[in-house]
C-alpha cells in the first residue's frame, strides 16, 4: 500500500500520523482531513491488531510508535479487548462537510 505524501517530508508525516494515532486512541473520535482519515486508519487498525496479541514485543512495537505510555495501557488494557471477537475494520471514517477556510474535505476518523 502507497502511502499519501500530503505536501509533507517523510519526517513531518511520520511525527504527524503518530500525533493523530495517539489522539485518536486517547480521544477515541478526531476530526481530520479525509486523506489523512485514510492513512491514519490503517495504521490505527495496526496497532490494534498489535494490541489484541497482548505480548510484551507487541506492547513494545506500539510504544515505539504512538507517543504516550497511558495511551499505550488504554489501548491494550480497554480498547484492544473490545475487539478480541472482530477479525478487523476497527475504526470507521465518516465524511463531513468541507472546511470553510480552505473548502478542505473533511472527516471523522472514529473507533467503531
Amino acid at each position: 500500500m502507497t502511502q499519501a505524501k500530503l505536501g509533507r517530508s517523510s519526517a513531518h508525516r511520520r511525527a504527524l500520523f503518530r500525533n493523530m494515532v495517539t489522539s485518536l486512541f486517547a480521544a477515541e473520535r478526531i476530526e481530520t482531513t479525509e486523506a489523512k482519515a485514510r492513512e491514519v486508519k490503517a495504521i490505527a487498525d495496526q496497532m490494534i491488531t498489535l494490541a489484541k496479541r497482548g505480548d510484551l514485543h507487541a506492547r513494545r512495537q506500539v510504544l515505539a510508535y504512538v507517543m504516550d505510555e497511558s495511551v499505550v495501557k488504554k489501548l491494550f488494557e480497554t480498547i484492544a479487548p473490545r475487539y478480541a471477537e472482530r477479525a478487523g475494520g476497527y475504526t470507521r471514517v465518516i465524511k463531513l462537510d468541507t472546511r470553510r477556510g480552505d473548502a478542505a474535505p473533511m472527516a471523522v476518523l472514529e473507533l467503531v
